[in-house]
């Protein structure tokens, strides 16, 4: 077992579903779907310090296992404590060859709220 194998937790995405309200309009629902084994960790590069100074989401890298494509704009949480995240990068741009020993995806992602 690996330290990237210890520092994964379990999440689970989250859907987005509208249905009707009975009034002519919709309301939004989000359901929990399947779950997945992530890293999370918090951005404290320089760069990611100074866009929190310009009022910017608090950033966090994601990586999963390589299998694991996270979408722009995708919804998870992470169970451990609830906290919710939206992805903010493409998920095919950062990930290990099949070649390598390393089996890992990366995306960024910043804490999020539901919405109705």
């Amino acid at each position: 077992m690996s330290l990237l194998d210890d520092a994964m937790e379990t999440c689970v995405f989250l859907n987005k579903q509208r249905i009707d309200d009975g009034y002519g309009g919709y309301k939004t629902m989000w359901n929990e779907g399947a779950e997945f084994k992530a890293a999370i960790t918090f951005d404290t590069s320089v760069e990611a310090r100074l866009a929190q100074l310009q009022g910017v989401q608090s950033l966090y890298t994601v990586t999963t296992q390589r299998d694991l494509v996270l979408e722009y704009n995708e919804v998870f949480k992470r169970l451990r404590d609830g906290k919710l995240f939206k992805v903010t990068s493409d998920g095919d741009d950062s990930y290990t060859p099949r070649s390598a020993g390393l089996d890992m995806r990366q995306v960024t992602a910043r804490e999020w709220e539901l919405t109705s």
